[in-house]
């Protein structure tokens, strides 16, 4: 459980569907051809895929939960150089741990066979949380840009860093993950929930309770949000093709997020290991994960998820599990194996293709607009 301190539409017909809302102000104000929005996935893209993604009329995402402030800066230059169009900048706003020594020294007892096969010493493993959340260092960076949407995973950050984003003209947009938090996200400022249902690769975005049984998915949850709270609800998870767009407006969505589908574009950095695995019969198969961070994460099943987890009660708080499976996931890319390599990646990776993302962008433009 959080702290408020720290970290916590239209239809398929012309009938209104008992679900729709009306098309939100907020995303009205964005002038985008359509409400897609690229989901921001740390460690796949860069400011090249959200590029792509405003040039082609959607909202393009940066994810900035992995950047330090100088690359922060580079990377909203670059940004802004490649696009006129407004665009949306992710932070992760999680509380950090306090050290547990008891459970580091088992974890790396865990790990210690792996790290033995692949000639490492477990003493050189580097301390840190390699992930830190929204603070005053990455707001100054922020602040010269404005961007239209600024984002959050893990509930909302402190009321001042959070009023200091709604100063600049910025909307603020946060995930949910049951209707209890949309609840608290919408009485704690935030300007547009994204309602992530349990298809979504990659973290899952609660904040409230750590119980995996509270998760629903996407079509399941959507309208229990969208019949709770009064802000507009984007759906997120599992949405791949048309069908599952036109779906989610029946819903009450008034736009979409979308992942899974971009991780094998031209654009997106996403390294030839994790692509080979989202275009081969691999990819059926996905779990959730605490093995590689210490939060559930919804990646491809490989050999660490297997062998460690894929939830296992050793792994450290998120994100201190991240410092002893790095030299492991190095050691592993380095031989071609992609062992201890987090594979992020939805449920639903049938449509995935390697295609360039405005084109994608607009296939999905297309589908809303059906």
């Amino acid at each position: 459980m959080i702290t408020e301190t720290l970290t916590p539409g239209a239809t398929l017909s012309p009938t209104p569907s008992r679900y729709s809302q009306p098309m939100s102000s907020c995303l009205e104000q964005l002038g985008l051809s359509a409400p897609i929005i690229q989901a921001p996935m740390a460690g796949v893209q860069n400011h090249r895929l959200a590029a792509a993604v405003c040039q082609a009329g959607g909202l393009g995402s940066l994810p900035a939960a992995m950047l330090s402030a100088s690359d922060l800066l580079a990377q909203l230059q670059a940004l802004s150089h490649a696009t006129d169009q407004p665009y949306n900048v992710n932070f992760f706003c999680h509380a950090l741990p306090t050290a547990d020594a008891a459970r580091e020294s088992a974890w790396r007892a865990q790990l210690q066979p792996f790290y033995r096969a692949l000639g490492l010493d477990t003493a050189q493993i580097p301390d840190g949380p390699g992930r830190v959340p929204f603070n005053r260092e990455a707001a100054d960076v922020l602040e010269a840009f404005r961007p239209a949407v600024v984002s959050f995973h893990f509930g909302l950050p402190a009321p001042d860093l959070l009023a200091r984003v709604k100063s600049w003209g910025s909307q603020v947009w946060s995930s949910a993950t049951t209707v209890q938090e949309a609840l608290w996200l919408q009485d704690h400022g935030a300007d547009v929930v994204i309602a992530q249902g349990l298809e979504a690769g990659g973290h899952r975005g609660m904040f409230l309770t750590e119980d995996l049984s509270t998760q629903m998915g996407t079509f399941a949850l959507l309208p229990q949000v969208v019949q709770a709270v009064r802000v507009p609800v984007i759906a997120a998870g599992g949405i791949a093709c048309a069908a599952g767009v036109q779906a989610a407006r029946a819903l009450g969505a008034v736009g979409v997020q979308i992942g899974t589908a971009y991780l094998c574009s031209d654009e997106a950095s996403t390294s030839a290991w994790h692509r080979a695995a989202l275009q081969s019969p691999a990819a059926r198969h996905t779990a959730l994960t605490n093995v590689f961070t210490g939060r559930p994460a919804r990646g491809i099943v490989n050999r660490a998820m297997q062998t460690l987890g894929p939830i296992s009660p050793l792994a450290p708080a998120f994100p201190m599990a991240t410092s002893a499976m790095a030299p492991l996931r190095a050691a592993a890319e380095a031989r071609g194996s992609s062992d201890f390599t987090p594979l992020w990646a939805g449920q639903n990776t049938a449509h995935v293709r390697a295609r360039p993302a405005g084109q994608i962008t607009q296939d999905f433009i297309a589908a809303w607009r059906a």
